[in-house]
């Protein structure tokens, strides 16, 4: 039995011949020489979801979404090619899950690799969920202090207001966003909106750490 739904999660997708696991803005992702099948998102820019992204087949959307809404999804950005959300932690069976990922497998392996494939794994439904922490960094007792902080300092300026954004807290002067707090890597970080050049600058500095992130707007 895997101890959480993130081991049961790579059971499953890592058990396909050839699969390989890589990061993709922070979040775990799986492909078989180069194609990617499965994506394993918890808590996407505040969606409150621990799910995975599947690339499954033409007119399987339509299908798992419209029989079980309270099981399935159509995930952002990938959703209008036909990816599959799949909620890990409302109660669906996780050989059903094991045959979802297989389905996403044989999509984009190789006919030949395909052809290697014996019957579909079947685990045992993992013995917890995720840790609090990893469903949202922000509600550790560190992060607080940092968020309280951050209050502080940003709503002492004037015309100043603390909104979310991607289910992130930002904050704002006027129309534009000048900071932000957000978990990444099992970090807390702390962004600032200060323009190109100073940016180039505080970067070179080495006496401090700084790194650079694209925001839009």
């Amino acid at each position: 039995m895997a101890a959480d739904i993130n081991e049961a999660v790579r059971e499953i997708c890592l058990w396909f011949p050839e699969t390989e696991e890589y990061l993709s803005h922070g979040a775990p992702n799986f492909r078989v020489r180069g194609k990617t099948f499965a994506s394993y998102l918890v808590n996407h820019h505040g969606d409150g979801r621990i799910a995975l992204w599947l690339n499954t087949p033409a007119g399987a959307q339509e299908l798992h979404v419209g029989d079980q809404p309270q099981h399935f999804f159509i995930p952002p950005y990938v959703g209008p090619r036909g990816w599959l959300g799949v909620h890990l932690d409302r109660g669906l069976d996780w050989d059903e899950i094991a045959a979802l990922v297989r389905e996403a497998w044989m999509k984009v392996a190789p006919p030949a690799l395909a052809r290697t494939l014996g019957p579909t794994i079947s685990i045992d439904p993992p013995a917890r969920t995720i840790d609090p922490a990893q469903f949202d960094p922000l509600s550790t007792p560190p992060a607080q202090k940092v968020l309280a902080r951050m209050r502080e300092l940003c709503l002492a300026l004037p015309d100043t207001r603390q909104e979310l954004a991607f289910g992130t807290p930002v904050w704002r002067a006027g129309k534009k966003t000048f900071a932000s707090l957000y978990g990444h890597e099992q970090r807390i970080r702390v962004a600032f909106r200060v323009g190109i050049e100073m940016q180039e600058l505080l970067i070179a500095d080495r006496r401090r750490i700084y790194s650079a992130r694209a925001f839009a707007g």
